[in-house]
């Protein structure tokens, strides 16, 4: 006869399986994902680089701080501070440093709050008496501390490791000031029981900056969810609260930043649902799959294994938090950059399945991550070969037919550091298989190494090709063999990617078509669509076209160049 032991908690841990991951490796694998995509690049189309021509215009004072334009077009969202936080970047860099690496420097310190104050948010949940392992009869289980530490470890591994972090954590959008003062909020919320004034300072910024980086709504109802959350949590976990003051403390911090919202003129309503079909939610499903991918399913797996304890803070925050950014992405037509908000609160939920994840499940996470990451790392380095020796033959070859003109290079520190990082996966494989196999956050070793690995190796040894197929670089070359810098070109329909560009690379005056401007240059959006407005913004006869410009890497994006006729 079978007895069913009704647990308290689904984890068993013993203290030998809570041993620290090394400071210096958790740094430099924070380093190695942090850095590469900040450095040594050209701003990419299209929400950066328009991102950063937003950041250009308030820096040299062309626009309105409260209203940023660029050539009289507004912002698409309502983001404030994620600009102003460029522009101030752009002001106080000395004359040497380049305009669009200073741009970076508040996004790149933005992803390191991402990555810190998800770590201590994980870190205070994992201190909740309700998260803590079984106790051992006769003792020998994880003390509260090092467990906490230890989950902290693997929710940061699994962050690091979520698919859908990688690109869009590395460009100067709101989306990444809005990824971080979630998290900034997610660790005012967790770390109340035990540092009221830290974590009430952690949530006034992260609620105000949220909404001042254009999401006042979800910042409001973060407010609101977490003073329910607390409120419930009092009840249940007296002996690790902050008093009744902790609810009344969210509540007036939300109220605070609704009203700086309201004064602002912050709230508008910009709801777009996607469309009522099978297909569309669907693809939205899929979206949302390989956007959290592992930690997604791992989140899965914590809530049914925790299930017992769904409404304990340290699942009922995560979960607060993950149905916020949900709804902002179903809000939003389906956005990857709403759904980026999740992925804090989804590796938290994952990190708390490994104390319960089987050994055989814990193999095939390795076996599966193994292999998909080393076959990454040897297609970039395939790849990189045929494109500097033109060997295999059918790699270069494709290369050559998909990014015509494509002249690659060669960099020795790119070089370099490139080897490190794949020597460091082959010495981090040796690890893993060998017989460490006690500590927790051993399964998401190496899919957080692999993710690192892939982004280093793509932004070292394949940076060239990146910059030539996602940037402007190679048409403004071409455009300024035809226009001399600094002169002036009217532009009729075309994007805020492409007037940014024109504005830094080609460093043009530009204006909108009007038949009053007196610009000998004509630079149109080439379309059928444009050929109807280009007529009423301006007089054709005076015009005459002079060339089709296209981006090499899409055949689809032309602009055409007219120069005025001689009167």
């Amino acid at each position: 006869m079978k007895v069913r032991l009704n647990q308290p908690t689904p984890a068993i841990v013993s203290q030998d399986a809570v041993r620290r991951l090394p400071r210096p490796a958790l740094l430099l694998l924070c380093l190695a994902y942090v850095l590469p995509g900040f450095i040594g690049r050209a701003p990419w189309k299209n929400a950066d680089l328009a991102g950063f021509g937003y950041m250009a215009a308030l820096a040299r004072g062309a626009t309105s701080w409260l209203q940023p334009q660029l050539l009289g077009q507004d912002a698409p969202s309502l983001s404030l501070l994620p600009y102003w936080l460029g522009a101030w970047a752009m002001r106080m860099s000395p004359s040497w440093l380049a305009a669009d690496f200073a741009a970076r420097i508040p996004f790149m310190l933005l992803l390191v709050l991402t990555l810190s104050a998800s770590w201590y948010a994980v870190y205070y949940l994992a201190r909740s008496p309700q998260a803590q392992p079984l106790s051992f009869a006769f003792g020998g289980e994880a003390r509260p501390t090092d467990y906490a530490r230890a989950i902290a470890d693997a929710g940061l591994l699994a962050l690091i490791a979520c698919l859908g972090l990688l690109q869009l954590s590395h460009e100067t959008t709101p989306a990444l000031a809005q990824l971080g003062f979630f998290a900034l909020s997610f660790f005012g919320l967790a770390a109340l029981p035990y540092r009221p004034i830290a974590a009430a300072a952690g949530l006034l910024g992260g609620l105000v900056g949220l909404a001042l980086s254009g999401a006042p709504a979800l910042a409001v109802l973060l407010g609101l969810g977490g003073a329910l959350v607390q409120l419930h949590a009092d009840s249940r976990e007296p002996q690790a609260r902050p008093g009744r003051g902790g609810v009344w403390r969210i509540l007036a911090i939300t109220l605070f930043t609704a009203l700086a919202s309201w004064a602002l003129g912050l709230w508008h309503w910009r709801v777009q649902w996607p469309e009522a079909s099978w297909s569309e939610w669907r693809s939205l499903g899929r979206l949302w799959l390989w956007f959290s991918w592992p930690a997604g399913p791992l989140a899965l797996l914590t809530l049914w294994r925790w299930r017992r304890q769904r409404w304990s803070r340290h699942m009922a925050l995560p979960l607060l938090f993950t149905a916020v950014g949900c709804a902002g992405s179903i809000s939003s037509a389906g956005s990857d950059r709403a759904l980026l908000l999740t992925l804090p609160a989804i590796a938290a939920l994952a990190a708390f399945s490994l104390p319960t994840l089987s050994r055989s499940l814990s193999a095939l996470i390795d076996w599966f991550t193994l292999l998909f990451f080393s076959a990454c790392a040897l297609f970039f380095w395939v790849y990189w070969v045929a494109v500097q020796t033109g060997f295999p033959r059918a790699a270069a070859a494709n290369i050559t037919r998909l990014y015509p003109g494509f002249i690659p290079g060669f960099s020795l520190p790119l070089f370099l550091l490139a080897c490190a990082a794949t020597l460091a996966w082959l010495w981090l494989v040796r690890w893993r298989t060998g017989r460490q196999r006690a500590a927790i956050w051993k399964s998401l070793v190496l899919p957080a190494g692999g993710t690192a690995l892939s982004w280093l190796l793509a932004m070292t040894l394949w940076l060239p090709l990146a910059d030539y197929t996602r940037s402007y670089v190679p048409l403004m070359r071409e455009l300024s063999a035809l226009i001399s810098p600094k002169a002036c070109v009217q532009v009729h329909e075309l994007t805020r990617a492409q007037i940014a560009a024109l504005e830094f690379h080609a460093g043009l005056q530009l204006e909108p078509a009007s038949a009053q401007s007196l610009c000998p240059w004509l630079l149109v959006n080439t379309g059928t669509e444009t050929q109807g407005s280009l007529a009423q913004a301006t007089d054709l006869q005076q015009w005459r076209p002079v060339q089709i410009l296209q981006r090499p890497a899409d055949k689809q994006e032309r602009v055409t160049l007219f120069r005025r006729r001689p009167s």
